[in-house]
């Protein structure tokens, strides 16, 4: 679900962010890039598709060449563009295909972290899962996916797959699970979010947090395994 909460940075910042501190310490110049762009992708400012010089981007991210460079490797690397040597710089645009594949990977990264999840999370934590899923169905209800109720499914959506994923407490998958959450979020631009799919999604996860609640890890892998299946569906536009 593409979100409308990026941050577009300013061009003429340059270097002054050539450091900046976080909670995790100090941000290089190229993390900075390898963010802005990620931002400007999903927040539509960059098309997905797209083909760039590596001078547009220098102006669009606000970054100096060398280390705009150092993420766009990276960038490469997991697949969200292609560098195309004294010609420019080819964007990711999803197909079918590559929809396909990201779902499936999804699902082996998944289906043994949800085992994981349905046994040892808390008690708590799943309750306050199914009450923030319970609020925003009836505010969803109420008024559409007006005002808050956009930013809430999106955020909804991502905390409770994170979840699961790190409840097997491992740092490789953690990692490699955040660019599978990138790839989703790039094939969910083309699709437009309505009510009904948002409140599809909602109750597919509240089947899986009934087994989890229940600790019925077979009942949480198939209930996950069904809302993966009716995910695939909705991204390619068969509902």
């Amino acid at each position: 679900m593409a979100t409308d909460r990026s941050i577009v940075p300013d061009p003429q910042e340059g270097e002054a962010h050539a450091e900046r501190e976080s909670e995790a310490g100090p941000v290089s110049l190229s993390e900075v890039a390898y963010h802005r762009i990620l931002e400007m992708l999903f927040g539509r400012h960059l098309p997905a598709g797209a083909f760039v010089s590596q001078n547009e981007l220098v102006r669009l991210v606000g970054v100096p060449v060398a280390p705009l460079r150092d993420a766009l490797r990276v960038l490469q690397t997991e697949g969200v563009l292609t560098i195309h040597s004294r010609s420019g710089i080819r964007f990711l645009k999803p197909d079918f295909e590559f929809t396909k594949n990201t779902y499936q990977f999804r699902g082996i990264l998944e289906r043994p972290a949800v085992r994981v999840f349905a046994e040892t999370a808390g008690a708590d934590a799943i309750d306050a899962f199914v009450s923030r899923h319970d609020r925003l169905i009836a505010a969803i209800g109420a008024a559409g996916l007006a005002g808050e109720n956009v930013h809430e499914i999106i955020a909804i959506d991502a905390d409770f797959h994170f979840a699961i994923v790190a409840a097997l407490a491992n740092p490789l998958v953690g990692s490699t699970y955040r660019r599978v959450h990138n790839y989703l979020q790039l094939i969910r631009l083309d699709r437009r979010l309505t009510a009904a799919t948002a409140l599809r999604t909602l109750n597919e996860h509240l089947d899986i947090l009934a087994a989890c609640r229940s600790r019925d890890i077979d009942a949480a892998e198939a209930a996950l395994q069904l809302h993966f299946s009716q995910a695939l569906q909705r991204a390619l536009g068969i509902f």
